[in-house]
């Protein structure tokens, strides 16, 4: 169904349909595949045009067609009336407005969504990715790949932030086995079946090549320019990165465990179940043999011990009972399961 895009200025609305139908906009008559980009962005009024002008650049004379969708996350200056103007003006200009600021996360999923093309770019829109890297990205995933990530390789950053990355990239190689160098480079393309089988929310954009591994597609890098920041400042506090731990857990929970979760709450259980097993018993033929045990911290221990162990069994089986139902609901569909590559009938 078609949003309006509202103009401060203007009456009545722009009227803007999301997927359109007409050969005008965002798509070719010819047969050309149709490269989409998507560009998140928050209150970058003093980028968007260059950004596009760079782009439209970039981009001239390739053998494909190609489409800019901006999604503007809850801008309050005046970035969505620069959006406005350039999508009254260029047919390769596709808008998304979101009700608020709902993170970057939100408006790549919105931006997805609304996307057309079979290859799907991503960049950020302060100007520190260059889209010149485009053509070069595309032409990496063509010898087969299924998502192609920038490498910031000489990242024009202070050394706060360069420092934070190189531990963050460090530590997700670790604990994922995924040897990219530079897992949050905004600079991506993705072929569209990667963005159907892969769900966006809460901070995981910064891992969708760690969960794109997981599901079977093949993921590689390429090292790209990167260039300093000109306007505006970074959205991103330390928050962010004192959240992310918690992010690198869930994705390496899911990616090993999501399948078979008894496998890891089980082998906890089993482990501590087996050690206060082990207690009890050597109290156990220690009260036989004659002394008390009843004032004995060890014996705390070992019930404890046995307790949990047994918690961790149930939350396994019940982990392997929703994991059933999912997998039963997954059968019944039409749909391919998502680590499925062809199927040749």
């Amino acid at each position: 169904m078609a949003t309006p895009l509202e103009t401060p200025e203007s009456a009545g609305p722009i009227p803007l349909d999301l997927v359109r139908e007409d050969e005008g906009r965002g798509a070719s008559a010819s047969r050309r595949r149709l490269v989409s980009i998507v560009v998140p962005l928050l209150n970058e009024e003093a980028t968007i045009a260059a950004l596009y002008a760079e782009t439209a650049a970039a981009l001239a004379g390739q053998d494909f067609d190609w489409e800019l969708v901006f999604v503007d996350d809850g801008s309050t200056d005046g970035s969505y009336r620069e959006l406005v103007r350039l999508h009254a003006a260029y047919t390769h200009v596709r808008v998304v407005r979101l009700r608020r600021n709902f993170g970057k996360a939100a408006a790549l999923a919105a931006g997805f969504d609304a996307a057309a093309g079979e290859l799907v770019v991503t960049m950020d829109a302060d100007l520190q990715d260059d889209p010149a890297e485009i053509p070069a990205l595309i032409a990496k995933l063509d010898e087969g790949y299924d998502l192609v990530t920038g490498w910031k390789r000489e990242r024009k950053d202070s050394f706060s932030r360069r420092f934070v990355s190189h531990v963050y990239n460090l530590a997700t190689r670790i604990a994922t086995g995924v040897r990219l160098h530079d897992m949050n480079c905004g600079l991506k393309v993705y072929r569209a079946e990667v963005l159907a089988n892969v769900q966006l929310y809460g901070e995981r954009h910064r891992f969708v090549p760690v969960l794109a591994h997981h599901l079977g597609f093949s993921v590689t890098e390429l090292p790209v320019n990167h260039r300093p920041r000109t306007n505006g400042t970074s959205h991103f506090g330390i928050e962010r990165y004192l959240r992310a731990p918690f992010d690198l857990l869930t994705i390496v929970f899911m990616g090993r465990y999501r399948y078979r979760p008894l496998h890891m709450f089980g082998g906890v259980g089993l482990t501590l179940g087996l050690a206060g097993g082990a207690i009890l018993t050597y109290l156990t033929i220690v009260k036989v043999g004659g002394a008390g045990i009843g004032e004995r911290p060890l014996l705390l221990l070992g019930v404890l011990l046995v307790v949990v162990g047994i918690q961790f069994l149930s939350l396994g089986l019940i982990g392997e009972m929703l994991t059933s139902h999912h997998e039963e609901k997954a059968r019944a569909s039409a749909a391919p399961r998502p680590y499925v590559r062809d199927i040749l009938r």
